[in-house]
């Protein structure tokens, strides 16, 4: 053994050839932690040190290569100054080129998952061989940053320029026969295969057969692109770009502009630029959140493993209702691998329940990411019924019908009564009481809530309500069938609303009080979809349904009427009593016609207007940031009484929930990371200046005591302003 540390150890295989292998010890995957760096640096000293060697090969003990940093320890890089943050990343990217600057040839045999500096750690080597079941990607973007360990220097040299700022810009994971077409792995085996053929790879180079010196040159060089390429390339790649990321995103243009600037010069100093651009974007807003909602995810998909020990086994799914709701909720259970019964009163209702599913199966197909035969067999995993016959074997029941409570009581003590006494009933509800609902019911310790948002197949989120009397079985197997379905389950516990609806509403009230107060709806839209939601709130209502609002918004009042109940007819109450019920019937704030796709298209109807100057009791001069400030102060003060309440234990599952729910922006981290960005003294400040709008805005006594005593939800890093965004 040449060396041997807890996370990398290098040992002689024949004939002068080494093996440096990634194997970290306690963890399931390989990662660049301190530690890894640290032995990498070592190893690379005992192969430099040790004369018999002739060539590397570099492996992984692992199921993967290497998945990338440790971003949970290198986060707290990202709290220095920024020129200390350069010179620690200029120090680790020695190691990188030092392996590159070997005297021998190496070869990176890469037998899984290779991101980040996974990747860039195959980079530096000579040659790259891939397992064909592998995955390789820069997704550093994704997080706020770009790569830091010589992704954009060395991929755009090996690969080009183009094809390098496709990957890095998009942050997407490349399959073997994508990254052996662009040149970033020279060959592709069978999985059984990859040993021995970078043993070869490795021995042909050694006997000069390949000449790996000058495989190695260009990444020592310039970029080979003249100056009127150079224009070409990364002109047109930074406008494409820009329109795709948007203003909110900077790191993928500035990954661009980093190739750019370093495209003349040699490798030195182009690492040098690379290090300058990556403590930038390090110290951005947007990589702070987005750093945070990665850790938050890990933390979610944490807690969701942790009702593994206790759910049970589910291999037979049911749902009751068929429609748009149930046939999207049947479609995600059968494409995941559980066989679902699909019941209705009626047969039209099971007819539009199978053709949403058979829409969304071919839609599928027809992206190329399904097989027809895996199409087929998904129709078959959904069985429709008009009676209970089957429902003896069914491990859960997921109820659909409509959201009125007496019939979902009514419908859960029937069902009850067809199936084993240990199947778990869940009532996908978006609002009505799982305590209220569990009274029809003999056995409420197998009943829980589990709310699906529309459209299912496109929403990750699932709340999984507990009730009072739900036993922690129901709670667990619940979690583990949304997992199973492919969703991002959050538990909750019960109160009107649960956690998504119950800081929706609020959010809504303030735009009620902005339209009651004279502010054109378009104009709302407007500054709120510049601010970062994926749609404006007025679009947002005739997307979720103006009935569907109104009910809502009825039973949020009832549940707080201290801060919920307005006395005042509002916006959703004149379009709901006009019939302008949104997309579902063509008109609400705005009208829809349909586009060349078939989807419904908004414009502009001055119809609305008039339904809603009856609503309108005062013209009130409105900035921009108040709009803002109207809207997201009751959205953030709601999100921390949840928190307070207990309804959701975790402030990363409360941001989380809004994230993946409603669309709240990702980088701006959720509304309790928003509020930490602001600072929580400045935030409560913030809010005691709209005081006179009413209770929505008034700060919790807890909250208050946070911003005296200095306290945050997420630590010291989040408190990073949102400078310029």
């Amino acid at each position: 053994m040449i060396y041997e540390g807890k996370a990398i150890s290098v040992k002689a295989l024949e004939s002068g050839i080494v093996e440096l292998r990634f194997d970290l010890k306690g963890e399931s995957v390989n990662k660049f932690n301190r530690l890894t760096l640290e032995e990498l640096r070592e190893a690379i000293a005992a192969i430099k040190a040790d004369a018999s060697v002739q060539g590397v090969i570099v492996s992984s003990g692992k199921d993967v290569f290497i998945v990338g940093a440790d971003i949970t320890e290198f986060v707290e890089n990202f709290k220095l100054p920024e020129a200390e943050l350069v010179a620690g990343n200029l120090l680790a990217n020695r190691i990188f080129s030092d392996f590159e600057d070997l005297e021998v040839p190496t070869v990176a045999a890469i037998n899984g998952i290779a991101l980040g500096g996974g990747l860039e750690m195959c980079l530096a080597a000579d040659y790259r061989i891939m397992s064909s079941e592998a995955k390789v990607g820069l997704p550093e973007v994704k997080l706020g940053i770009y790569p830091g360990f010589g992704g954009t220097v060395r991929l755009p040299r090996i690969i080009g320029a183009d094809n390098a700022i496709e990957w890095i810009a998009s942050g997407k994971e490349n399959g073997a026969d994508d990254a052996l077409k662009v040149g970033a792995v020279d060959a592709v085996v069978a999985p059984d295969k990859l040993e021995a053929a970078a043993l070869d790879l490795v021995k042909r180079a050694i006997s000069g057969e390949f000449d790996y010196k000058a495989k190695r040159q260009p990444k020592l060089a310039k970029l080979k692109l003249n100056a009127i390429e150079q224009m070409m390339a990364f002109e047109t790649a930074k406008g494409f770009v820009a329109g795709q990321a948007g203003p909110n995103y900077p790191a993928p243009v500035e990954a661009i502009k980093t190739i750019q600037k370093a495209a003349s010069f040699g490798r030195e100093k182009a690492l040098e630029i690379e290090a300058a651009g990556f403590a930038k974007m390090a110290k951005t807003s947007a990589a702070q959140s987005l750093i945070g909602l990665f850790l938050n995810d890990q933390e979610l998909k944490r807690k969701a493993r942790g009702y593994d020990k206790v759910a049970r086994d589910v291999s037979q799914a049911a749902v009751l209702g068929a429609g748009i709701m149930g046939g999207g909720i049947a479609y995600q259970s059968a494409l995941k691998g559980t066989p679902i019964l699909m019941k209705d009163i009626n047969e039209k209702g099971i007819e539009q329940g199978l053709a949403e599913a058979s829409k969304l199966l071919g839609a599928r197909v027809e992206k190329g990411r399904l097989t027809p035969a895996k199409m087929a067999e998904a129709l078959n995993d959904i069985r429709p019924t008009l009676s209970y016959g089957d429902f003896g074997h069914v491990d859960i029941v997921v109820e659909a019908v409509v959201e009125n409570p007496k019939v979902k009581q009514a419908v859960l003590a029937e069902v009850e009564a067809q199936v084993k006494d240990d199947t778990i009933l869940a009532s996908n509800t978006s609002t009505i009481s799982i305590n209220l609902l569990a009274q029809a019911l003999k056995r409420p310790e197998n009943f829980v809530g589990m709310h699906f948002f529309n459209p299912v197949h496109m929403m990750p989120l699932v709340e999984v309500i507990r009730g009072e009397k739900s036993s922690e079985v129901a709670v667990a197997t619940t979690v583990a069938y949304a997992r199973k379905m492919g969703k991002n389950p959050i538990v909750v516990n019960d109160c009107p609303g649960f956690l998504v609806n119950r800081v929706l509403f609020p959010y809504f009230g303030g735009f009620a009080r902005l339209v009651s107060a004279g502010v054109d709806f378009v104009r709302i839209d407007k500054v709120m979809e510049k601010f970062g939601w994926p749609m404006g709130p007025a679009y947002l209502m005739d997307v979720v349904g103006i009935d569907t609002g109104h009910h809502g918004r009825d039973v949020m009042a009832e549940g707080f009427p201290d801060r919920m109940k307005d006395e005042r007819r509002s916006a959703i109450d004149a379009l709901y009593e006009a019939n302008r019920l949104g997309q579902k019937n063509g008109k609400g704030f705005y009208a829809y016609e349909t586009d060349k796709r078939g989807k419904p298209k908004k414009v502009a109807d001055p119809a609305a207007l008039d339904v809603l100057k009856p609503v309108i009791y005062e013209q009130r001069e409105v900035s921009d940031e108040d709009i803002v400030n109207w809207m997201m102060i009751p959205l953030c003060l709601e999100t921390v009484r949840c928190l307070e309440d207990g309804i959701v234990e975790t402030a990363a599952e409360a941001d989380m929930g809004l994230v993946y729910g409603i669309g709240f922006p990702p980088f701006r981290g959720g509304a309790l990371r928003y509020i930490d960005s602001l600072g929580v003294a400045e935030f409560v400040a913030l809010a005691d200046r709209y005081a006179e709008l009413g209770p929505l805005y008034q700060p919790t006594p807890k909250l208050r005591e946070m911003a005296r005593t200095g306290q945050t939800f997420f630590g010291q890093a989040a408190n990073v302003q949102n400078k310029g965004e």
